[in-house]
């Protein structure tokens, strides 16, 4: 589903100068960025002039800060999709199971506790029998229960590895284009803008590892001595964080919309099936998305009240897509099938709103490509390139340089021939 706000009012094309587009990305866990990882292969193919890695500004939530964050260090969705999908990456080497390690340290830690608890509790029992309530000891034994089920601190490594090697950096002051992502500071509920004013010193690891901290799932991230968690806690994308640069196009993806299937669930042909019946798990979960597609819808149209001179598209899930709802959002086995649904899902968007967009998209100096949008029979996996050959450190260094050299020509060439036109 896109949803498409456009400019009330833009000046001249002739007066024009190059649009400067930005990039948000919402959370979704795990399979959430996988169908975030489908929708922008999807765009990279389908749209003429965008250049993924080379935008005016990106701004991640949770695990759209994941892709975010490769993407402002020149990781292309090809090669994402061979991190990700395929797993023949001759660069980064994933493994799954890194988002589902068992927060032992987190558990040890909390158990370390219950001896002095349980010697208080004891205590106050004795001196005051009648006083003993059942809402004592849940408040008294309440702090033994971990803030997180998985340890995300192998996750900020895998991060650190990746993003500290082959020209790329760990630290936001040296990219070449602006990257902001989004945490909540637990103790005040106020987000904070790692990348931004007085924030740009902490590494991108660690604050992608705060910005995906979800409670319950992962523990709350410790930096400058107070605790961050998950970013969609105070907005899905926060798009604003681009809007306020002075953007000409924000472009924007949100896998997690609430499921509409009309009392169906995972079966069609099963009869009426409503989703109390599946238990607490599919009740939050659907709680969960309709706040926050309501919160962003809400933000989207205010946003186009408050930037009139900005065009706004934001991709989603489909609402009916009652397979993605149901698949676990850490079943990385479902990865390969959810990017697929996702790009199938963006295409068809973008060829079914083929007339709105065009001069939308030409306005920005892009273009769809008709011939990916006709094929119907293409997958994530048609258009990638053949693996290069193996390089060294010193080589990847070389070829990032090239490739950031062409891009530096080509942003001119258009500057240049306006120039002459005029």
């Amino acid at each position: 589903m896109l949803s498409l706000h456009s400019a009330q009012r833009r000046a001249p094309s002739r007066k024009r100068p190059p649009a400067r587009i930005g990039l948000a990305i919402a959370g979704g866990g795990p399979i959430g960025g996988m169908y975030e990882l489908g929708a922008l292969r999807a765009l990279d193919e389908a749209l003429e002039g965008l250049d993924l890695n080379d935008l005016d500004g990106y701004v991640g939530v949770s695990s759209g800060a994941f892709l975010a964050a490769g993407l402002a260090n020149r990781i292309s969705t090809d090669e994402m999709c061979r991190v990700f999908i395929t797993g023949d990456s001759r660069d980064i080497q994933f493994r799954p199971d890194t988002f589902l390690r068992p927060a032992l340290y987190e558990y040890l830690q909390r158990a370390a506790s219950l001896p002095r608890l349980t010697l208080d509790w004891w205590r106050s029992l004795l001196l005051d029998p009648r006083n003993a309530r059942w809402s004592d000891i849940i408040e008294r034994f309440g702090g033994l229960v971990p803030t997180g089920l998985f340890d995300n601190s192998e996750v900020e490594r895998f991060m650190r590895e990746v993003f500290s090697r082959r020209g790329r950096s760990n630290d936001f002051r040296e990219l070449p284009n602006k990257l902001f992502v989004v945490a909540v500071e637990l103790d005040n509920g106020e987000a904070v803008v790692f990348g931004g004013e007085g924030w740009d010193d902490v590494p991108i690891s660690q604050a992608v590892q705060a910005s995906a901290a979800l409670p319950g799932l992962y523990p709350p991230v410790e930096l400058r001595g107070r605790h961050y968690v998950d970013g969609a806690l105070r907005r899905t994308m926060h798009a604003s964080v681009l809007l306020e640069r002075g953007i000409d196009l924000l472009i924007g993806i949100n896998p997690l919309v609430p499921f509409n299937g009309n009392g169906k669930g995972r079966k069609a042909n099963a009869g009426h099936y409503s989703l109390a019946e599946a238990g607490l798990p599919a009740v939050l979960s659907q709680t969960f998305r309709s706040l926050l597609q309501s919160r962003m819808q809400v933000g989207l149209a205010k946003y186009a009240q408050q930037y009139p001179d900005v065009d706004q598209l934001v991709f989603e899930a489909n609402s009916d897509d009652g397979e993605l709802f149901h698949t676990n959002l850490f079943s990385f086995a479902s990865r390969r099938r959810v990017c697929q649904q996702a790009y199938r899902h963006t295409l068809d968007e973008l060829r079914r709103r083929a007339d709105e967009l065009r001069p939308v998209l030409a306005a920005h100096g892009l273009r769809l490509r008709e011939e990916i949008l006709d094929d119907a029979h293409r997958t994530i996996l048609s258009g990638l390139a053949p693996l290069p050959p193996r390089g060294t450190e010193t080589t990847a260094r070389l070829r990032r340089a090239l490739e950031d050299t062409e891009r530096v020509i080509a942003k001119r060439a258009p500057r240049r021939r306006s120039r002459a036109s005029a």
